[in-house]
């Protein structure tokens, strides 16, 4: 199948949507998700699968809140897939910024003409990948994969999508903290970061590694140690410090 055609300029598809969340069946149509909104949506062919679910839909998560900080309303993952499938995939994916959101039937996916078939790999039908930008309904921006083998992911990407949105938007810090259990240190600099409100991974080292993996990522013998960017900041002071150069 060639690539699809872009429908910039044009409405949305008029659709009902069925969709669990919290074990129970819920609704929503398109007037709902996009009348009157800012929305960035993504399109992928399926839950579970590799690029979707390690790439695709995490970073959407992760550049959610700024694609709030600059205009957008909500960010909608989109794929052919069947509710419970849908419900328990953003579960696995603890994805609570993004809106996760089954195309069962593939109503909304074939009216936007990015049905495919992939019976090929037994998946039937499903999405084509791509991201657009939709404004009241309609759609403004599409970035659509090329028609290449196997799952091109070049174009329809979060950071992508928010640079068309603002190309000059601030991103995330990328903050991980090494620690261990029970160490009072560990918990007063976790205490830091959550009282300034700033996301992080913990990376809990177990004692059997902690000073070889201590010495070979931070070169120090001591927890917590805090990277920013892939930047070692280091222990609980230099967390202070940095907390309070932040801008």
């Amino acid at each position: 199948m060639p690539q699809p055609p872009s429908h910039e300029g044009q409405p949305v598809p008029q659709v009902r949507f069925r969709y669990r969340a919290g074990g129970e069946w819920r609704e929503t149509s398109s007037d709902a998700l996009f009348k009157g909104r800012t929305v960035a949506v993504f399109a992928l062919p399926g839950a579970f699968t590799p690029t979707c679910s390690s790439t695709h839909l995490p970073r959407f998560n992760e550049l959610a809140p700024t694609f709030r900080e600059n205009g957008v309303d909500e960010v909608v993952c989109i794929a052919v897939n069947d509710p419970f499938v849908m419900e328990e995939w953003a579960k696995s994916q603890e994805c609570d910024n993004v809106f996760v959101l089954p195309d069962g039937n593939g109503a909304f996916t074939r009216q936007m003409g990015m049905l495919v078939d992939k019976s090929e790999l037994n998946f039937g039908q499903r999405s084509w990948r791509y991201s657009m930008l939709v404004r009241d309904g309609v759609v403004e921006k599409m970035f659509i994969e090329p028609d290449e083998p196997g799952d091109p992911f070049k174009v329809s990407d979060a950071d992508t999508l928010l640079r068309y949105v603002n190309q000059d938007a601030r991103l995330p810090d990328q903050v991980a903290l090494l620690t261990r259990a029970g160490c009072p240190f560990c918990a007063q600099a976790k205490k830091l970061l959550d009282d300034a409100g700033i996301a992080y991974a913990e990376v809990d080292l177990p004692h059997s590694i902690r000073t070889r993996a201590l010495g070979a990522i931070a070169g120090a013998r001591t927890v917590p140690q805090m990277f920013v960017n892939g930047e070692l900041i280091g222990g609980g002071d230099a967390v202070r410090s940095w907390i309070e150069r932040r801008p």
